[in-house]
């Protein structure tokens, strides 16, 4: 690649999903870390006018800063594939299998990697009677950051429909109590590199959700985690291995559940991540300075990992 000050980055931003605040925010933090780097930065709000925006802007890379489906389930990706502008993140194909959740389950089981017990279901198939033994979990198939998610306990009634809003297709997976783990994953040149363990810690009386993961203070992140090595050592390795059964590129990040009653065996894989928040409180960039690698540096590796055919 050519120096910095001659490359010329587009940050994609927004977008129409329903993380686009969150992607606004992640892309112009990204785009200020490049501008620190030495880059020649636009960002560009990726609208309908999206395929002119980078025609007028003829950029050498694209960094997508995207969340949510068109910028994180190879929709924009067959764009910059179809203008071949080398790109961040992960190609077509491991986007839309990470994004599609019954299809990333399929990946992880064949790859003997440990998945809760679920299944697909239809919005019809809720209301009456439970889909499966509570306590489980209701949520959209290709969805991300904790959208639409529906947590059914034990004595709870069965879920009534979903509204409009709801897409057709739906998941539902048994819970799995215990702590909330997550691995970033770097895609170098010989092999994926799990950077470590986060222990994420919500808010007195909450799980998980979209406000725990973005409001400052909706959850405490403890890095490196504070469980068991044998445990710590298995995250890593299902992370990574979760990586290259998908095919990702550049960065991801798998998130796991741990019911620390059953040792290992109470670990499952829930998803990953191709495009982790690059927010102030986001995981990823976290989890890479507690590894010495600062913010800056994070952005320009991966515009310098940046390619077509991914």
């Amino acid at each position: 690649m050519s120096s910095r000050a001659s490359t010329r980055v587009a940050v994609l931003k927004g977008g129409r999903s329903a993380e686009r605040e969150v992607s606004l925010v992640s892309g112009a933090a990204c785009a200020e870390a490049l501008r620190a780097a030495g880059y020649a930065v636009e960002e560009i709000d990726a609208g309908d006018d999206l395929d002119a925006r980078l025609s007028e802007a003829a950029p050498d890379v694209a960094f997508n800063a995207l969340h949510g489906r068109w910028g994180e389930d190879g929709c924009v990706q067959g764009l910059l594939e179809w203008r071949r502008i080398p790109y961040t993140h992960s190609g077509v194909l491991a986007s839309a299998l990470a994004m599609d959740k019954l299809r990333a389950r399929q990946v992880f089981a064949a790859a003997g990697l440990p998945v809760a017990p679920g299944r697909a279901l239809s919005r019809a198939e809720l209301g009456d009677a439970h889909p499966m033994e509570p306590p489980y979990v209701v949520k959209p198939v290709a969805e991300g950051s904790s959208v639409g998610i529906l947590i059914v306990q034990e004595g709870d009634p069965p879920p009534p429909p979903p509204g409009p809003d709801m897409p057709e297709r739906l998941m539902v997976e048994a819970f799995v109590p215990g702590r909330e783990l997550t691995v970033a994953v770097l895609g170098e040149a010989d092999g994926p590199r799990a950077l470590t363990v986060t222990d994420i810690v919500p808010r007195a009386g909450a799980w998980y959700d979209y406000a725990a993961k973005y409001a400052p203070g909706g959850s405490e992140h403890v890095v490196p985690a504070q469980i068991p090595d044998a445990v710590f050592a298995a995250c890593l390795d299902i992370a990574a291995r979760a990586h290259a059964a998908l095919g990702c590129r550049g960065l991801s990040r798998a998130d796991l559940r741990w019911d620390e009653r059953r040792g290992l065996e109470g670990l499952a894989l829930l998803e990953v991540n191709t495009q982790p928040g690059m927010t102030p409180t986001s995981l990823a960039p976290e989890q890479a300075a507690a590894c010495g690698i600062s913010f800056e540096a994070l952005n320009a590796w991966l515009v310098e990992d940046a390619s077509c055919d991914r």
